[in-house]
Parts: structure tokens; C-alpha cells; sequence
């Protein structure tokens, strides 16, 4: 098996849960590790457990020649410059990037061109596309039970969002808004259930609850903790989200549902283990229920536990990496491409605009109005 040595830039809550994860692929060692924050690089070398270099600045990490294959995992606002960076370096680092891709409709439009030219793939962190929960209902709906989608709904009941580095999560100027920061994995599974370009979106939400008597500098946190989205597609279908990070003691934290003219496949994933932990380990369920009067038809989802409590994707980060390493292995075609990307982070920007002036949005390619 080729080996491949991984370099990962941004070490802080996300980046440490890919480094666990990369622990588990066969052939692949991790590197490199880039990161400004101290804390966060000490953090992330005693977790890869060997050897491993270490850099403040990812420039330097990219002149080294020390990993052949990238993470990017630093706040969402960074992005394009650690992009622009990548792909000027010497060598074509194939990437995965987390989500959201970018921020602002400049930087997509400038990312999508500017990953059109660089050789090695880019692949963008939608790990929602590799939960085995979703995966079983999409396979359901590949298979032809629903018949064409033309209704998909999601629920995402869950707990407010975590403290990061500096608690650079709690405003949008930094994050692209709560729609784009955490319902882009959303907006992406429409777009890929429905097989349509979104072309008018309208939200209503606001900041209720959460951080609210949190300052930093003066300034009252500005993240949208409760919404309802409504997303009109190009083929006709629909798709709606229902989003509060505010109940934490949900029993399910997603719940998806999509409707086609021949029958329904519900979805329903806990949350993780970790934050409810006298709750003990429970499995996704997935519910057939077929136009014709024969009754709902239950299964559970099981997922590997120890996969379960490396990560707080219901073990969805794990599934993504091993695409992603087929991809820069045997070249197979990247899973989740910057186009992906950023469609779905032009989707987050046309529903935080649509909260903020109260209208409905229009959304034409990677311009909205």
C-alpha cells in the first residue's frame, strides 16, 4: 500500500478530530502539524503519539517537503488565504479542507476559479455526506423507493455551539453566520438529494438564547441560534430546515425526511455520546414508509462504537477520509468538489441576508439578490 504523510494545518477542535481519525487508515502518517496557536499544536502532537514537525505558520510547512497530502482545519474566515498559499507552493498538495469552503460571495467566486487550475484534487469537508444513517437513506433513494424527491425536510435540534480558540465562532463577521458556518453540511445534502441548483431561498431567525451575556472586546456574540429556511430549487423540488442550538436534551439531534411521489425515507441520528454521556450509546434509525397502506418499516443504523466516540459526526469524518484517500490513491473522483462547496455556502449567504432584511432571496449562479 502507498504511503502517504499528512500534514495538517490548523490543530484546534476539528483538526485534532482528524488527526483520531487519520490514526485509523492504514498506510497513512501524520507529518506536520501548522498551527498560531501554541496550545493547540502541543495539544495535536501528543495526539498523533510520535515524531512529528511542527510549524507557526503554514508557509513554512508547505516549503518543508515533510507530508505529501493536506488537512486544512483553521477558522472558516482563513480559508482562502491558506488556499491561495496551497496552491501557490512549489508542489500540488492534493487538500481536504473543512467546511464552510468560504465565507463571502467573493471569496467563492474567487476559489471556484482559483481551484480550476491546480492539478492535485481538492476535496471540501462536507462529512454530513458520510454519516451511515444518511447514507442508508440515500441509498434507499438511489434505489428508486421514494420515487423522485420532491420534499426533503431537516431538523437539527442540538446544544449551543462549543468554545473554540478564542471563541473566533461567535460572530459572523468570521464565520459567514450560523447558515453558513453550520447548516452549509445542510444546504449540501439538499442540493445532493434533490439534484437541483437552489434558486430562492427565505429565513427567519434570529440570536434568542445562546452567548448572550457573552463580550469579547465589547461586542455581544451576533450567531443566529434558532431559524426556519425554506429553499426553492431549479427542478422544482423544495427543502426546508428547522434549526435550534438550544435544545440540547433532544432525543434525536438530525432528523431528515425526504418525500417523492411513490413513498417517504425518514432518518433520525442521536447526538453524540460524549455530550450526553449517562445516556449510554445509541444507534441512527432509518424509517421506509411506502405510499401503499403496508406500514412504516423500521431498522437501526449501527455504527462501530469506538468509531462513534473518536468524533462528533456520528463517525461520518472517518468515512469522508477513507473517500479521500481513494481519491488521491487511485484517483478516483473528488467526493465532495469546491463547486459543492461553495453552492452550498451561497445558499448559508442568501439565508443569513434573508434574516437580516426580511425578504425572500434570489440566488443566480454565485450572485444573490
Amino acid at each position: 500500500m502507498q504511503q502517504l504523510r499528512y500534514g495538517v494545518i490548523g490543530t484546534g477542535m476539528m483538526g485534532q478530530e482528524h488527526l483520531r481519525y487519520l490514526a485509523l487508515l492504514p498506510g497513512v502518517t501524520v507529518t506536520a502539524l501548522a498551527d498560531t496557536h501554541r496550545e493547540s499544536i502541543v495539544a495535536a502532537a501528543a495526539l498523533v503519539g510520535h515524531d512529528v514537525r511542527t510549524f507557526a505558520d503554514h508557509r513554512a510547512l508547505l516549503d518543508s517537503n515533510v507530508c505529501d497530502v493536506l488537512v486544512v482545519a483553521t477558522p472558516n474566515d482563513t480559508h482562502r488565504a491558506v488556499l491561495d498559499d496551497i496552491f501557490a507552493a512549489a508542489r500540488a498538495y492534493p487538500t481536504l479542507v473543512e467546511k464552510p469552503i468560504c465565507t463571502s460571495l467573493d471569496d467563492c467566486r474567487w476559489l471556484e476559479e482559483a481551484a480550476s487550475s491546480h492539478p492535485a484534487p481538492v476535496w471540501v469537508g462536507m462529512e454530513y455526506r458520510y454519516m451511515p444513517p444518511f447514507r442508508a437513506m440515500l441509498d434507499e433513494i438511489r434505489g428508486g423507493f421514494i420515487g423522485t424527491p420532491r420534499m426533503f425536510s431537516i431538523r437539527e435540534h442540538r446544544h449551543p455551539f462549543l468554545s473554540k480558540v478564542g471563541n473566533w465562532n461567535r460572530f459572523s463577521d468570521r464565520t459567514g453566520g450560523t447558515l453558513v458556518e453550520k447548516c452549509c453540511h445542510f444546504f449540501d445534502l439538499m442540493r445532493l438529494v434533490v439534484g437541483g441548483e437552489a434558486v430562492r431561498v427565505y429565513a427567519s431567525g434570529s440570536a434568542e438564547v445562546n452567548h448572550r451575556h457573552e463580550r469579547y472586546d465589547g461586542r455581544v456574540p451576533d450567531m443566529v441560534d434558532n431559524a426556519y429556511v425554506i429553499v426553492e430549487f431549479d427542478n422544482g423540488s423544495r427543502a426546508s430546515l428547522d434549526l435550534c442550538m438550544f435544545a440540547d436534551g433532544s432525543e434525536w439531534q438530525e432528523e431528515f425526511s425526504v418525500v417523492g411521489d411513490k413513498g417517504k425515507v425518514e432518518c433520525f441520528v442521536p447526538g453524540a455520546q460524549k455530550h450526553w454521556p449517562e445516556r449510554g450509546e445509541r444507534h441512527a434509525e432509518l424509517v421506509l414508509c411506502p405510499r401503499e397502506p403496508k406500514g412504516p418499516q423500521r431498522r437501526v443504523v449501527e455504527v462501530d462504537s469506538y468509531l462513534l466516540s473518536l468524533g462528533a459526526h456520528h463517525g461520518s469524518t472517518y468515512y469522508e477520509h477513507v473517500g479521500f484517500m481513494r481519491t488521491v490513491i487511485e484517483a478516483e473522483p473528488v467526493g465532495v468538489t469546491v463547486r459543492d462547496g461553495v453552492r452550498a455556502a451561497v445558499i448559508g449567504l442568501a439565508g443569513e441576508l434573508s434574516i437580516r432584511e426580511k425578504r425572500p432571496v434570489t440566488i443566480d449562479g454565485l450572485s444573490i439578490a
